[in-house]
């Protein structure tokens, strides 16, 4: 059993999907299929249930998701702690996924610019993990969206941006030039799986339970709403995409920007990733 092949593994288990795995890895489809096939057989046990409904993951590949993120941040963190003893600074960020912020790469530019000797290691997370890993100890520093769970942690917000609810193009209450979420009280919204932080799910859904299609991604939020007039909340300024707009939400608090990282950690990387981002998003 090959980390990398664990790395196959988790990418397949969060996309929930081949081909989007595939691409995340920067890979072909086919490689990939066979890779999990052989850890199936290592195992002795099938991961992931197929079927034309899509992939979903069976009771032993939801413990091997949990035991493969657990063992590959422990490698990451000994590359990280033998780097440092070698005198090669490194520091690992973690990102939401499908993020096209353009402030995102000015951070980089900047960063790179005050640290150009210091390898950054960017691991993209799902929706369902609003720490992108930071509980979990898989990265030094997470660039993400409150609210979550913030115990341990440290949180500097860096902006906030207005909301606004996801709507097909040719939905009724697109026409509108605002909406209210008692606009959308009887409407399917798109919702998390369960576990995802509570905080997390209770903002995205307007603070309600509500009934609709579960979803990890990005895409799948947008596919959702494309596909079976879900609807849901986005980013306001954020482009939907081909058949879909926003509309804003006027009785929803905006969306912050924030920078989190393990309370108490006094890593100089860190500080100076938090100072870099603040100017960066305030541009």
């Amino acid at each position: 059993m090959e980390l990398r092949t664990l790395r196959y593994f988790v990418a397949v288990a969060e996309e929930l999907h081949f081909g989007r795995a595939a691409a995340r890895l920067h890979m072909s489809q086919p490689p990939l299929s066979r890779a999990i096939k052989h850890l199936e057989t290592e195992f002795g046990a099938v991961l992931f249930d197929r079927s034309s409904a899509g992939v979903a993951l069976t009771p032993v590949g939801a413990v091997l998701l949990d035991e493969a993120r657990d063992l590959l941040g422990r490698a990451d963190r000994v590359r990280g702690r033998v780097a440092a003893a070698a005198g090669t600074a490194m520091l690992t960020v973690g990102v939401l996924g499908d993020s096209t912020d353009p402030a995102a790469a000015r951070l980089a530019d900047d960063y790179r610019r005050l640290h150009p000797h210091v390898e950054v290691r960017v691991r993209e997370t799902d929706l369902t993990d609003p720490t992108c890993g930071l509980h979990a100890g898989r990265v030094d520093v997470a660039l993400t969206r409150a609210p979550f769970d913030e115990t341990g942690l440290s949180v500097h917000v860096v902006r906030a941006d207005p909301v606004g609810a996801l709507l097909r193009a040719d939905d009724p209450l697109a026409r509108r030039g605002s909406l209210t979420l008692a606009d959308l009280a009887d409407r399917h919204w798109f919702r998390f799986p369960e576990g995802t932080d509570p905080l997390w799910q209770s903002y995205w859904n307007g603070g309600e339970p509500r009934r609709g299609p579960v979803v990890r991604a990005v895409q799948e939020c947008r596919q959702a709403v494309l596909w079976n007039g879900t609807v849901g909340m986005t980013i306001l300024a954020h482009r939907p995409g081909e058949g879909l707009t926003v509309v804003p939400l006027t009785d929803m608090p905006p969306s912050r920007v924030v920078v989190a990282w393990k309370e108490g950690d006094t890593n100089p990387l860190i500080r100076s990733f938090v100072r870099t981002a603040t100017t960066a998003y305030r541009d």
